[in-house]
């Protein structure tokens, strides 16, 4: 009698087999487990990311479902044991991820200008914040009984424009106003995700004067502008700018050229008020209160010195949080200041990948979106690298106490310092890479010299500058002040200028990135020897790296620009006229690091004036390229036949519909779908759009105001 597969029985070799696997894995769970807690910030950023990631509704939605159907095989396989008990939290702090970013957007969810218009309009001034090095002044404004218009428009302003314009003063302007803008290219920045949460329904610029309220230009302005003020005008140019931002977060008065040099030399983060700041004042408020209490017997004998110096030392971190703009980065640090405090006070050892997974929580909790940023990416995975470095017994031996001399002692240290910085060099460059392709290669040299210039001369002497002017003697610690940051500028520009110390690599699929740091996180949040299998997804996201190639044809979100690559590897634009920031994102999608050329002045190049046509790769890869770059209205019947000869047809204008390309076809319509694109024409031809099909992310289908006055047509941006 035949048997039924039904009645079939498992075989016993596989049964014994899976009993092993579950049993190896439970055994690893068990002797990792003092480690398991630090997912648990990953698993709720996973949920965040995947959030982001997935385009629709029924994508999360049918994430939630599997999500839960995990913790319910969790509790099946037993809440009892270590596997069952970690699938089941993992599985349902991933879903209360995904649950808690879209709440968010929901609850943040503001009307968003429809198109470009230029209107009339009175406000209220929310925030100021100069930019002198730009002669530029940017402001937050609040329109007044204009219902057609959203709740909060960021504009920018000649300095001259503005004045002396304060917060909380009203204002009248004519403005050119247009939606936040989206990614103009593959993996660009996305301003308008960044604006729904902050809230920013439309962006623009002030044409013409500003009407000022009678009555309210004597307002004073606040603290935090005054001391920008003040730090200016002891110090000039940019080190006043970069002494301004290490006090009060303004960045406003560095010059471009020496941005994207501490950029370029791995020293950016030096300009943001973060985890270096916030500690070197908490550290110096707790040391110095430490000292003063001391000198009292009575208080150092009842046990309260620590108490109230770590109080005191919070208060003054809480301080200077507030004057540095209270910006998501300082308040992340000063969460993890204040935990490091309480780990003081409770006997614990202070700096803990536990202390940084319950700030990474903390974080993720009141502000989800900040995960996208790479501001929350870098500076966490700086922090646990850093600490899970120097838990590690080799470093610790390494670093240990012992009976040596001073100069040996001095060069274990820098040799210390050294390590550590290679760690966190490693470990940020994925995410430089992803976010700004590009990634400085020294910045573990320069960061050896600038961060001691950094804590131990340049924020002290600002320090004792500040506390001195008020009687009038700071002057001598602003020299000093002044000349530190002159060479750590002059140093900026060295590192940037050498050879060799920016890499670049172009736009690259996201899931690779998220392998990358996958990968990462397994070799430093485990102890035991399985983490070694991290390997294998982070050398498989690196691979996806390196391997990308490079895009044959770059188009942004308004078909103006066209970049295209050239033999040496530089690549060439349209429209010789294209801005710094059209070039920038052109440059930083394809991945290189030199300037960009003229099309039209190519010798393979035909251009008249309504159209340029030439002919790119060879053999089976030959594509036909035709690109529009006049205003002028032409018949369809005149383009009809060039369009047919053509592979690629891209036009910034309506094409009519006798004009096709043979493979693709890009024109207003489908550029409004796509957004920028990214061309591979290879043997097998692929378009990379920035928009995703049917996205359903709040910021992608908002509620729209007209903005009612006058409409601008998308076609004259020169307006």
């Amino acid at each position: 009698m035949a048997t039924s597969p039904l009645q079939t029985p498992i075989a016993p070799d596989r049964v014994g087999r899976w009993t092993r696997l579950a049993a190896a894995l439970e055994a690893r769970l068990e002797a990792e487990r003092e480690r398991i807690g630090l997912w648990l910030p990953v698993a709720l950023g996973a949920g965040i990311a995947a959030w982001l990631a997935l385009p629709a509704k029924a994508h999360w939605i049918g994430l939630l479902l599997l999500l839960a159907a995990g913790v319910l095989g969790g509790l099946l396989i037993g809440w009892g044991t270590r596997t069952g008990r970690s699938l089941a939290v993992g599985c349902g702090v991933m879903a209360v991820g995904m649950l808690l970013i879209w709440g968010r957007a929901l609850w943040v969810a503001a009307p968003v200008l429809a198109q470009p218009v230029v209107t009339q309009f009175s406000a209220i001034v929310e925030r100021v914040e100069p930019r002198p090095a730009r002669g530029q002044v940017r402001i937050l404004a609040r329109p007044s009984a204009r219902a057609d218009l959203p709740p909060r428009i960021r504009l920018t302003l000649r300095t001259e424009q503005a004045g002396d314009l304060v917060a909380g003063e009203a204002i009248g302007v004519r403005a050119r106003l247009m939606p936040p803008p989206t990614a103009s290219l593959p993996g660009g920045y996305d301003f308008a995700q960044r604006a729904w949460f902050d809230g920013i329904g439309a962006v623009g610029t002030v044409l013409g004067g500003v009407v000022r309220a009678p009555g309210r230009g004597s307002a004073a302005p606040p603290l935090r502008a005054r001391l920008s003020a003040h730090i200016h005008r002891q110090v000039d140019g940019s080190a006043g700018g970069i002494a301004a931002a290490l006090v009060t977060g303004d960045r406003g008065a560095i010059s471009e050229a020496d941005e994207e040099a501490m950029r370029r030399s791995g020293l950016a983060h030096l300009l943001s008020i973060s985890g270096l700041h916030v500690t070197a004042v908490v550290g110096f408020a707790m040391l110095l209160t430490m000292r003063l209490l001391a000198l009292s017997p009575r208080l150092a004998l009842a046990g309260l010195v620590l108490p109230l110096a770590a109080a005191a030392a919070a208060l003054a971190g809480g301080g200077y949080t507030l004057l540095a703009g209270a910006e998501v980065p300082t308040l992340r640090s000063f969460i993890a200041a204040l935990l490091v405090l309480i780990a003081f006070l409770m006997g614990r050892e202070a700096l803990t990948l536990r202390l940084v997974a319950a700030g990474a929580l903390i974080v993720l909790m009141w502000r989800p979106e900040a995960l996208a940023g790479p501001s929350f990416q870098l500076s966490f995975a700086a922090v646990t690298a850093i600490v899970a470095l120097h838990e590690s017994p080799a470093m610790q031996a390494f670093l240990a106490r012992r009976d040596e001399s001073w100069a040996f002692r001095l060069g274990r240290g820098i040799a210390g310092l050294l390590a550590t910085g290679l760690v966190v060099e490693v470990a940020l460059t994925p995410i430089a890479l992803f976010h700004f392709h590009k990634a400085g290669l020294y910045g573990a040299l320069a960061n050896v010299i600038a961060i001691p210039l950094t804590t131990f001369v340049v924020m002290p002497a600002e320090a004792l500058a500040l506390l001195f002017d008020s009687v009038g003697l700071g002057a001598p610690f602003w020299w000093v002040a002044e000349q530190a940051l002159r060479l750590l500028i002059a140093l900026a520009h060295s590192v940037a200028g050498a050879p060799g110390a920016v890499t670049t690599l172009p736009s690259f699929p996201p899931w690779g990135f998220g392998l990358t740091l996958f990968g990462g996180l397994w070799i430093l949040l485990w102890q035991t020897r399985w983490r070694r299998w991290g390997m294998i997804p982070l050398a498989a996201g690196a691979a996806v790296l390196l391997a990308q190639p490079r895009p044959d044809l770059l188009v942004t979100g308004d078909g103006r620009h066209i970049a295209v690559p050239l033999p040496d590897g530089t690549y060439a634009l349209l429209r010789d006229r294209a801005g710094d920031y059209v070039r920038d994102s052109m440059a930083e999608a394809a991945g290189i690091d030199a300037p960009l050329g003229t099309l039209a002045d190519l010798d393979h190049v035909e251009c008249n004036r309504d159209f340029c046509r030439w002919v790119q790769g060879a053999g089976a890869a030959r594509r036909v390229i035709l690109a529009s770059r006049g205003r002028d209205r032409i018949e369809g019947a005149d383009m009809a036949a060039a369009c047919a000869a053509a592979d690629v047809v891209i036009s910034d204008r309506w094409l009519p519909r006798e004009c096709a390309g043979r493979w693709l076809t890009i024109e207003r319509d489908s550029l409004a779908e796509t957004g920028g694109l990214a061309l591979y024409l290879g043997e097998r031809p692929k378009a990379v759009a920035t928009l995703k099909s049917g996205a359903e992310h709040p910021w992608r289908r908002p509620q729209q105001v007209s903005g009612n006055d006058e409409a601008v047509p998308t076609d004259a941006p020169g307006r």
